[in-house]
């Protein structure tokens, strides 16, 4: 193991807003888990996306599937990235859009605004 893993621990799996949007139109796609606040998802959020707030995510976990990929996402992708971590460590198949709603908006892809 080299020394940035050691110090930050593995690797995140990450994935782009272009590509993230491609597996999105997919039948049987990934989930979309939104952990940013409630005002920040009503501001705007991917379409479909499910709204589980970072600080819920250990209690409301079970509220996810375990047979799909998720695709997590927040602002810049720095809470997504925490959201990755607590669930691949808990047996989910979880994976960072990088650069967040920041990212899908400047790559001109959909966004939702409300709460749903």
């Amino acid at each position: 193991m080299n020394f940035l893993a050691k110090l930050f621990g593995p690797a995140i799996p990450e994935l782009d807003a272009a590509t993230a949007h491609a597996r999105l139109d997919g039948r049987a796609g990934p989930l979309v888990l939104d952990v940013r606040e409630p005002h920040e998802f009503t501001a705007g959020h991917i379409p479909g996306a499910q709204l589980i707030p970072l600080g819920a995510l250990a209690q409301r976990a079970k509220e996810l599937p375990r047979d799909r990929e998720i695709i997590c996402v927040c602002r810049s992708g720095s809470r997504s990235r925490m959201a990755v971590r607590h669930l691949t460590s808990a047996g989910f198949k979880a994976i960072n859009l990088r650069g967040g709603m920041i990212a899908w908006s400047r790559a001109g892809l959909p966004v939702r605004k409300g709460a749903k």
